[in-house]
This record gives C-alpha cells, structure tokens and sequence, in this order.
C-alpha cells in the first residue's frame, strides 16, 4: 500500500521584539486582522481564536475588491505559551509554529503540509509574504 507523505514548508522571520509581544500578536484576533494577508489586496475582516488544545480558530480571507474569499480554519493540537504552536487544518494538513526566545528578539519558525493544487514555490512564497507582513506590523506597532 502506497503511502502519501505531504511535502513540509518551513517559512521564518526573525522578529525583533520580545516573545511575550510577538505570541501576543501571533494569537489575538485583533492583531491578526491586521497582519494576516499576503499582499495589500487582501484584508482580513474577521478572525476568531480560542487557542487551547482542542480550541478552534478561523480567518476569513478576502480579497478587498470583494473577487473572491475563504475561511481558513482548524483546530490546536498543541499550545505552549510562548514556546509552540501546532493546528491541524480542516483537510488534514498540519502546521507547526515554534517561538524562538532570544531576548529583544524572537525567531518564529513556521512549518505547514503543503497541499497538491498549488507550487510548492507558490505556497511557501505566499505563507513567506504573511510571515514578512506579521514581522513589520509587530515591529511598527
């Protein structure tokens, strides 16, 4: 029997503020409608969180000239504050966050199960723009 083993994708951004800041901004709705696009076209207008293990999160994702939309959505699987986070999406693929601690400085690590309709290349380019978007909108804020 054939097995499928899903490609990983690692994106990361070294953000330069402490790491109770960067979790903060990571995980509250609030700040991720402000940061969560992949480019200045798209807007987030509404994300829920209840993260805990077992809780579950949404964002909705749509394109400002209201073209097209979607709910990107799953459940934690594991939740250390401050150290990691981990989700399993609604079609399965996983999605691991770790949050590096060095002091003025936070490395966030992303690794997600590429999907198969997409490039690779596309996938991990557009989860990078999200991560760069996340990184200036901690620092500036």
């Amino acid at each position: 029997m054939e097995t499928n083993h899903p490609v990983k994708v690692t994106v990361e951004a070294v953000v330069q503020a402490p790491v109770e800041k960067v979790w903060q901004y990571w995980t509250e709705s609030s700040h991720i409608m402000n940061w969560n696009q992949a480019s200045e076209d798209w807007h987030v207008p509404k994300a829920e969180n209840d993260l805990r293990v077992g809780g579950k999160f949404l964002t909705r994702m749509e394109a400002k000239n209201g073209s097209m939309g979607f709910d990107f959505s799953g459940v934690y699987d594991v939740v250390k504050q401050h150290e990691k986070i981990s989700y399993t999406m609604e079609d399965g693929r996983t999605v691991d966050i770790t949050f590096v601690n060095q002091g003025n400085e936070t490395k966030v690590i992303e690794t997600f199960d590429a999907e198969s309709t997409n490039p690779v290349e596309f996938q991990q380019a557009g989860w990078q723009a999200i991560m760069d978007n996340f990184k200036k909108y901690t620092e500036q804020t």
